[in-house]
């Protein structure tokens, strides 16, 4: 084989150019795969949040607040974090609906006197109370963090607040 021939041969370039773009190619695919993950599971916490203070705001106003002082009970509260951690509150020991979210992580906060004092809240002779629902704290269940190639640390938080109106 001459030289010039050598220079010119083709074969075997696709394997090649497949051989130094492959690796770019998997961290590109990974990356995608990892990054939407981390979308979905932002999107779902946010959305468990919303529902704990939806959940808190439909109960009743006499059962929450009275002459401006918080009188929840506690069990109250522990339904309110047991709704915002697994989307139910018949099994306390279903799987949350991150994977690793504990009631540790999930705060519910109700402020007496938070909100407007008209309309229902005129009948009551209160000021309407405000039920806030967050997540802090909450770790981040990366999808290749088991196989050990690298754990991200990320913690996610949400925040949600919803008037006590006990509809």
């Amino acid at each position: 084989m001459t030289a010039l021939r050598a220079l010119t041969d083709r074969a075997g370039a696709a394997a090649a150019e497949l051989a130094l773009m492959l690796p770019l190619m998997l961290v590109l695919l990974f990356a995608g795969f990892e990054g939407g993950h981390f979308i979905w599971t932002q999107h779902k916490l946010t959305e468990a949040v919303r529902d704990g203070a939806r959940y808190a705001g439909r109960l009743e106003v006499t059962q929450v607040c009275r002459d401006g002082a918080l009188i929840i009970a506690p069990e109250r509260i522990a339904e309110i974090k047991l709704l915002t951690r697994t989307g139910q509150l018949d099994d306390a020991a279903r799987h949350p609906l991150i994977p690793g979210w504990s009631d540790d992580e999930v705060y519910v906060s109700i402020t007496c006197g938070g909100f407007v004092d008209t309309g229902i809240y005129t009948e009551l002779g209160e000021v309407g109370p405000v039920a806030i629902v967050a997540a802090r704290g909450v770790p981040y269940p990366s999808l290749f963090g088991r196989l050990g190639l690298f754990e991200p640390g990320f913690h996610m938080n949400a925040r949600a607040s919803a008037p006590v109106i006990g509809l």
